[in-house]
């Protein structure tokens, strides 16, 4: 396994560095203080082809893997956007994988090609509010009825849903108690979201608030049969085919915001004088900075490694929840010593290290809490009995 990048990864970073530099720190803590969508920063990712880096080429993508798309993201975040650009156009890369792999032709060429030129919004729904991580305990229900299926429900913390078209939307058709394994019974669909069956709240948080997330009610929503991505009862299986990726792409993206958090605090050190003496003269100081860099740059080592085994088809569990773990951990202990490297300072808005704390705050929550990866590396790695 060479993990050095190639010319090609070398000349996505700097398409990407040099595109996302036009949008500066003020920009995104401008929209993260109006709560406004960055418009701007998505179309001209759209228009410069980023969208759709993991789509296949016949439907208009780049055709390139997670380790691509990855690198994309964590120059994204670490531009300064962070969570605010990054989840803007993940969703696409990783939430479209399922229609990419399970999805009939007809929902491919409805989906995949207005994704790639930024036209089309998609967002994943699978979260519910008595579920939390346990997929399996889902009540969104999905009544089949002729040739189509009734969707009653609730899904929250849905990103992107109030700027999205469409949802790729998990829900059991077949009572759990009616079903061999927990994880059988549930299916996958493509649902439209302009529909008067469907309710939309934003859930007002702690930060990432230029893109927001949405409690979604769905009251009777039909939905044609033909918009069920695969075959019904296997929808948790095709779910897997996102959730590896997810965890990789947002380790890297808790890498970019690490980075840049680092980045204005070396720079901080450097030109803040007291006591006659820049303060990253002081052990105090430059430790915990050279710490951070060298969490950082040991969790990217991981985080790569996942991302070349997913792309060269071998199993990738195990490195992929690594990864996530790591590279939150390190993402936010970066941004905790930038702010602390800033003293009072680091509180202010001016510096916007504060901004990407809380943003790398989230990473140690979402996709999967640090404690669900702990749980599945006890019983999968380490083979303990399941803990809960």
């Amino acid at each position: 396994m060479d993990l050095r990048l190639t010319a090609e990864h070398e000349d996505i970073r700097r398409g990407v560095r040099e595109l996302a530099s036009r949008f500066p720190d003020e920009y995104w803590a401008e929209r993260d203080e109006k709560g406004e969508f960055p418009a701007e920063f998505y179309d001209a990712f759209a228009g410069a082809g980023w969208l759709g880096i993991a789509i296949p080429e016949a439907y208009g993508g780049g055709g390139l893997g997670i380790l691509e798309a990855s690198l994309l993201l964590e120059e994204v975040a670490a531009s300064g956007a962070g969570m605010n650009g990054c989840s803007t156009m993940h969703l696409t890369i990783f939430g479209l994988n399922t229609i990419v792999k399970h999805g009939s032709e007809e929902l491919r060429e409805a989906v995949l090609p207005g994704a790639v030129d930024g036209s089309l919004h998609v967002c994943f729904g699978v979260t519910e509010p008595d579920a939390g991580t346990d997929t399996t305990r889902i009540s969104t229900f999905a009544r089949r009825d002729g040739e189509s299926y009734v969707v009653t429900g609730r899904k929250v913390w849905i990103t992107k849903a109030g700027q999205s078209q469409k949802m790729v939307l998990i829900a059991r058709t077949t009572p759990r108690d009616q079903v061999a394994k927990p994880t059988d019974g549930m299916s996958l669909f493509l649902v439209d979201l302009d529909a008067d069956e469907v309710q939309l709240r934003a859930i007002p948080k702690m930060g990432r608030n230029a893109v927001p997330s949405y409690e979604v009610v769905f009251d009777g929503l039909r939905v044609p049969a033909s918009a069920r991505v695969g075959e019904e009862g296997k929808g948790f299986r095709y779910l897997l085919d996102g959730l590896n990726p997810e965890r990789i792409l947002l380790a890297h993206e808790a890498l970019g915001i690490g980075r840049a958090a680092l980045r204005r605090a070396v720079r901080y050190a450097g030109e803040r004088v007291v006591f006659d003496r820049p303060i990253g003269k002081n052990q105090g100081i430059a430790f915990p900075l050279a710490e951070a860099v060298t969490r950082l740059d040991a969790a990217e080592l991981m985080a790569r490694t996942a991302a070349w085994r997913y792309d060269q088809g071998l199993p990738c569990g195990k490195e992929a929840n690594m990864a996530k773990w790591l590279c939150a951990d390190a993402g936010f202990e970066a941004a905790d010593r930038a702010i602390q490297t800033h003293g009072g300072m680091g509180f202010a808005r001016e510096y916007h290290v504060e901004r990407y704390f809380r943003e790398a705050r989230l990473l140690r929550l979402a996709p999967i809490s640090q404690e669900m990866v702990l749980n599945y590396v006890a019983q999968h790695v380490l083979g303990l009995p399941r803990s809960y």
